[in-house]
């Protein structure tokens, strides 16, 4: 038998009851044969100062080793004033630093996302995917799942009920499988 491939699922918001939560949690149930998505915590990450990077937090150091025993991530995220919420980009900070110490190197990566705004977080996909540039984590480019009509899209209790969304979160799942096994030849 062999170990599962392991994906690390962030959520960009961290209210509790985020819909990009509720959409991870729709992801977890979604893994394909062969792999498994846990959810990562980190709602204790302070907010990045450099002056403690070389004895971080250790909120940052547990957030840090997560990050490296994972195999793939994926991000869902909300869109804040046309990008990415600052925490997340706190906790991208925090996780790439010191310089030469990144725990996102070479992370293969999705990105998902849930937001009011029309375009349901089409922009902040966009800036997390200019971060994977520097962060040299390669992403998994389509398909793309942006969610905009909570009404119809979660029911009373919070669950992710879109069929087709289902089906688009899925794809993007095993197409990150493709890659992480791929790039791990």
């Amino acid at each position: 038998m062999t170990t599962p491939l392991r994906i690390l699922g962030i959520s960009g918001s961290l209210r509790k009851e985020s819909y990009n939560k509720k959409l991870l949690d729709a992801a977890k149930a979604l893994c394909p044969d062969g792999a498994e998505m846990t959810l990562l915590d980190w709602a204790n990450v302070p907010l990045f100062n450099q002056d403690l990077e070389m004895n971080p937090p250790q909120a940052v150091t547990e957030v840090k080793a997560a990050i490296r025993a994972a195999d793939a991530i994926v991000f869902a995220t909300p869109e804040y004033n046309y990008s990415i919420p600052g925490p997340l980009k706190n906790l991208i900070d925090w996780a790439s630093r010191p310089y030469g110490d990144s725990a996102w190197q070479g992370k293969p990566v999705a990105v998902i996302g849930a937001a009011f705004s029309r375009g349901g977080s089409v922009r902040a996909q966009m800036a997390l995917r200019q971060c994977f540039l520097f962060l040299n984590m390669p992403p998994v480019q389509s398909p793309e799942v942006f969610v905009t009509d909570f009404a119809h899209t979660f029911d009373a209790e919070g669950r992710y009920v879109d069929e087709d969304g289902k089906k688009a979160i899925r794809q993007v799942l095993e197409n990150l499988v493709a890659l992480t096994t791929k790039l791990k030849g």
